[in-house]
């Protein structure tokens, strides 16, 4: 809830500021104009600098907007301004005014989420559904992540000393030998028991209620070995296990690294120069195109065009959609349902629509926060013909993303997604270097979780960004597409890794593979990344004969085969 409070205590305070501005600019193109352009490009570089920085940046420009774009209405600047402050402290109080009886929530329900996902893992592999098991894994990883972030940033924020916050972080951490082994025994086939889907079940059961943990079931059976290292891995969740508090990075090292990055490279700043050409482009339109609420334009075009929101093309697309749907569904409401406790009703179900939607797609967001706005507003102006207002502007916001940020942007169809499946190889081929070597000591075993943990973020950090790029109808949308096999080859790899160390930790007295298969395992994934980047057939590498390595070597066999999946004469290397 404390990084709750900074994120959208920020984002409010700024909120506020920008709507300031944009209000003592109304009226007066001569102030307006530049204000706003000025703001989109501040915007898009401030976006950079991380994640409540992007949120902070969005509302500068989205309220900055709204303020130059307000009709007069007759009401005073200072009770304009106290009746939107208002509004922002009590979406502020919403928010936080479960701090003094949920202040642990978030972070509890999100490391009950990791173990339910591995139980939901387990019964997909139980059930024999090999589509739901890969699902799950990819479920798990998200789940993964999240609960990671939330303690870590709850964390810094906090003492050393606070126990519920370590309680819950090692929790995390001495579930990770069970999660590797729960990989194995997917990547095996192996049936699990259904006493150990319960115990994950009830695992999360205890940590959402912060009651006591239950005990592991039965004792360790001795084969196969892949259950086995599951029920090892088992006794070891609920040991407490002291770890080393993450120090707080001060402001102004945060600032310094975000002006570093900002003067490291051309790509932050060509974003900027799109938002802005496109923002200014969108404030020339209003004064040409006679359009009701013109500002709508210029708003379309930021929101689809920020630069950390993923694909230009499939946000204009669905925002679009999303438009068109929901203002028949607004322009329906205000034509047959009377003013009244009925739309008050309404409001409230689309903001409930539209929070939901937020987390599915973009489309669905426009979809029920188009009529919320267009109720409101008829019920504040009374005006009839906001509906068609609402989609003139937004279909020529839309226009100018598509035609001046997309198809006549330099670069922006260009492939991007074979330099990340290469990088995601190297990610692979550390964690594989890690893995399969032997694990005799807590520093060496602490170091292959922080790159098991690495590798499958990078992979889902890439599945991502491939479905951003999928819908592109331009060569980068080709490529995603075309490397798609690679991508499920290489999560197969990873899980074949993971599958071999376990085994591995289980029989302790068994020699590891041998140093020259490791540094071969290495190599071919170090080809497959060259391959991948020069976009060029890879060489002939030798790879391990070894058994037990034999679900790792088929898996680069398959990622090898992929990597002449995208017509390599079409995505040729620069230069």
């Amino acid at each position: 809830y404390r990084w709750r409070a900074v994120r959208l205590g920020g984002a409010m305070a700024t909120a506020v500021a920008a709507f300031a501005f944009g209000l003592l600019a109304r009226g007066d193109a001569v102030f307006s104009v530049p204000l706003v352009i000025v703001v989109a490009a501040v915007s898009a570089l401030v976006s950079a600098a991380g994640s409540n920085a992007s949120i902070a940046a969005l509302q500068l420009f989205v309220f900055t907007v709204l303020g130059t774009g307000r009709p007069e209405d007759g009401l005073s600047y200072g009770l304009t301004l106290g009746c939107f402050a208002a509004g922002s402290c009590w979406g502020l109080l919403v928010s936080l005014a479960g701090w003094t009886v949920r202040a642990t929530t978030p972070e509890r329900e999100a490391v009950a989420q990791v173990h339910l996902e591995l139980a939901g893992m387990l019964s997909a592999v139980s059930a024999g559904d090999d589509d739901m098991s890969r699902a799950a894994r990819h479920q798990l990883t998200r789940a993964m992540n999240t609960a990671y972030d939330r303690l870590l940033s709850a964390r810094s924020w906090l003492s050393g000393r606070d126990e519920t916050y370590r309680g819950l972080l090692n929790l995390l951490t001495a579930t990770t030998p069970a999660i590797e082994a729960s990989v194995a025994v997917v990547d095996s086939g192996e049936r699990p028991p259904r006493a150990v889907i319960a115990y994950f079940t009830d695992l999360a059961t205890a940590v959402r209620g912060d009651d006591p943990l239950p005990h592991p079931p039965g004792d360790v059976p001795e084969s196969p070995p892949e259950i086995a290292a599951l029920y090892a891995a088992l006794t070891t969740i609920g040991m407490e296990e002291q770890r080393l508090h993450r120090a707080r990075v001060p402001l102004r090292q945060r600032l310094s690294e975000w002006v570093s990055a900002l003067a490291s490279g051309p790509v932050t700043w060509t974003v900027a120069v799109r938002v802005t050409l496109c923002v200014a482009l969108a404030e020339a339109v209003r004064f040409v195109v006679p359009v009701e609420r013109s500002y709508w334009i210029t708003l379309t075009v930021g929101l689809i065009i920020k630069p950390d929101f993923g694909s230009v093309f499939g946000r204009a697309v669905l925002r679009g959609l999303g438009t068109v749907a929901g203002v028949g569904l607004g322009a329906a409401v205000v034509a047959l349902v009377p003013p009244g406790i009925w739309v008050a009703g309404l409001v409230a179900l689309f903001g409930s629509a539209a929070a939901l939607g937020k987390v599915r797609s973009y489309g669905l967001l426009s979809a029920f926060v188009t009529p919320l706005l267009i109720v409101q507003m008829e019920l504040s102006t009374g005006e009839r013909d906001v509906a068609l207002a609402r989609l003139e502007d937004t279909a020529l916001g839309c226009a100018i993303v598509l035609v001046f940020g997309y198809l006549l942007w330099p670069g922006s169809r260009r492939p991007v997604l074979g330099g990340r499946l290469a990088d995601v190889a190297e990610e692979i081929a550390d964690y594989a270097d890690a893995a399969l070597r032997p694990v005799d000591t807590a520093q060496r075993r602490h170091e292959r979780s922080r790159r098991r943990r690495r590798a499958y973020r990078a992979l889902s950090d890439l599945r991502t960004v491939f479905q951003q790029l999928v819908v592109e109808p331009s060569a980068a949308g080709r490529q995603a597409a075309a490397w798609w096999p690679a991508i499920v080859a290489l999560e197969q790899l990873t899980d074949a890794v993971t599958a071999v160390a376990v085994v591995l930790d289980r029989r302790g007295t068994a020699t590891p593979p041998a140093e020259s298969d490791v540094r071969q395992i290495g190599l071919a994934l170090a080809e497959f990344a060259m391959a991948v980047r020069l976009h060029s057939r890879p060489a002939e590498v030798r790879l391990p004969r070894d058994e037990r390595l034999a679900g790792v070597v088929e898996q680069i066999s398959a990622a090898f085969d992929a990597v002449t999946g995208p017509d390599l004469s079409t995505f040729r290397p620069r230069g």
